[in-house]
């Protein structure tokens, strides 16, 4: 067969795809990486309701909401297999870890399947790793069983302090390393060069790798898992299993 009969199958092929199931068929295998995320603070119900059922219908791993969402989440997919994920101490991590606590204790008790934490930034900054492992280990176990991601927000740490909060992550038995918040002014957000660092810092450890943050194109998504991700928090979902390029602003 010459090339020029292979490019024209495949475009063929490509068509009856998207006649059939659709455009989103061409990237449907990136929507299993997908934590879709509504994280604004002016979010309201419809538009907590639309990000469920676009969850649903492209069939996202996860969606992320604020915890006071998260009831309201659990309902709206209790008949679908996507997960209900929330932040803790979001988005600057700052509280105290009595207070994180008691958002991961009541974001479980309302049906949160999985926990997105801030650390302390500033704590690691200063060199105190065990207060940052400790603090994580504390909602490890408040969250009881639900896997917790641990938001390291690598736009504001030097690749040494990235190493130590990976560190941190594994001696406190966190379920993923997560990049960012995604609300770092004129942060990167995710880059793969952090998901490769987090990734050798990792070695044997089975944590996975949250890559969130300016994760807005199907490109770049595909390069993130390449590197290491095998999660990505994004509110571009829906973009990226398209092909297209996300609108400005998103995270």
């Amino acid at each position: 067969m010459h090339t020029n009969d292979i490019i024209s199958a495949i475009c063929r092929m490509r068509s009856r795809l998207i006649s059939h199931f659709g455009e989103n068929a061409v990237n449907a295998d990136i929507a299993k990486y997908i934590d879709h995320t509504n994280l604004n603070p002016n979010s309201t119900k419809a538009d907590i309701a639309k990000l469920c059922a676009e969850a649903m219908e492209h069939k996202f791993y996860a969606v992320c909401v604020n915890p006071y969402w998260v009831r309201f989440a659990v309902k709206e997919l209790s008949s679908s297999k996507v997960a209900v994920a929330t932040v803790i101490g979001f988005p600057l991590g700052a509280n105290l870890t009595d207070i994180k606590i008691a958002e991961a204790q009541r974001a479980v008790s309302e049906g949160a399947e999985e926990i997105d934490m801030v650390i302390n930034i500033g704590a690691l900054k200063d060199k105190e790793y065990d207060y940052v492992a400790d603090e994580i280990q504390a909602i490890v176990r408040a969250s009881r069983g639900a896997p917790v991601k641990v938001i390291i927000e690598t736009d504001l740490l030097t690749d040494e302090e990235k190493v130590q909060a990976t560190k941190a992550c594994v001696k406190a038995g966190a379920a993923m390393v997560k990049t960012s918040t995604g609300f770092v002014k004129d942060g990167k957000g995710a880059t793969v060069e952090d998901v490769k660092l987090i990734k050798e810092t990792l070695g044997d450890a089975t944590l996975g790798i949250k890559a969130s943050g300016a994760v807005r194109d199907y490109e770049k998504a595909k390069a993130l898992i390449e590197a290491g991700a095998t999660r990505l928090g994004t509110s571009s979902g829906i973009a990226i299993v398209k092909g297209v390029q996300a609108v400005a602003g998103a995270y």
